[in-house]
């Protein structure tokens, strides 16, 4: 399954890393200098969840702490 929140349908988004050299200009340098940017994954925090659905079954599925901790979901009773 893939890398999904299935409630807010949040997913893996692309972004960089900056490699930086050099010294600060607070510190007397001449300044931070970027020298490489490398393509990295900003994963959302999913978690494994029993989740009690709107028919009354119990499944388990990928859900985000946003929507965990805004309530979206209700969570089975073991």
């Amino acid at each position: 399954m893939a890398y999904v929140c299935a409630v807010c349908g949040k997913k893996t988004t692309m972004g960089r890393t900056y490699r930086r050299k050099g010294r600060a200009k607070y510190l007397g340098g001449v300044g931070r200098h970027i020298t490489s940017k490398t393509a990295r994954p900003f994963r959302p925090n999913l978690q494994n969840v029993r989740v009690k659905t709107d028919s009354g079954e119990v499944k388990r599925m990928k859900v985000c702490t946003r929507c965990i901790k805004a309530g979206k979901i209700v969570k089975a009773v073991s």
